[in-house]
């Protein structure tokens, strides 16, 4: 096993420190935003069944369609806003920015935390949103992620739907069950 890069580990403490220095700032709202894809057929954990009662076994659908999922967080007061989209590109990410920029605080600036996506490099983005891409390969430091880790092992997780159209009420479903 590699030992890590301390060049990289400062760095990553560095990005560290500013997102906790912006977290504090009375004036700024951060946001958290991510993408992803809500499958056909879920995943499959580990879980406890009451010994009276049969194992439950969901078979798993044999396709791999997916619908693709905008999901922003602003993490000061947990409002989250989400928007379906298929493909994931540069106009679909213009369109929910302006989504975004309809929901965000106004009278403070609008601070976007998100990842390093092709498409995330020239969106138009509304005069009232900024946005501050983390570094390469970094998740950790994107509190949605977390968020989306959560959903998929406790929400969706053990579950199959039937067809490609039951996908977008599991995942509004999944998103109605956190608040």
């Amino acid at each position: 096993r590699r030992l890590p890069n301390p060049t990289r580990i400062r760095k990553r403490k560095r990005d560290i420190k500013k997102l906790q220095r912006l977290a504090q700032r009375d004036d700024l709202t951060l946001w958290s935003l991510d993408e992803c894809h809500l499958q056909q057929h879920g995943s499959r954990c580990v879980m406890w069944v009451p010994p009276e009662e049969k194992d439950p076994v969901l078979l798993h659908a044999p396709t791999r369609k997916s619908i693709a999922l905008f999901g922003a967080i602003n993490l000061r007061s947990g409002k989250l806003v989400t928007m379906f989209a298929s493909p994931f590109n540069t106009e679909s990410f213009s369109a929910f920015l302006d989504l975004v920029n309809r929901h965000r605080d106004h009278g403070r600036h609008n601070q976007l935390i998100l990842d390093n996506a092709s498409y995330h490099r020239r969106p138009v983005v509304p005069g009232s949103l900024r946005l501050d891409p983390l570094p390469p390969y970094s998740p950790e430091l994107n509190p949605i992620e977390r968020l989306r880790a959560y959903l998929r092992s406790n929400n969706l997780a053990n579950r199959a739907s039937d067809n490609y159209q039951h996908l977008p009420d599991a995942g509004a479903e999944a998103w109605q069950q956190l608040t």
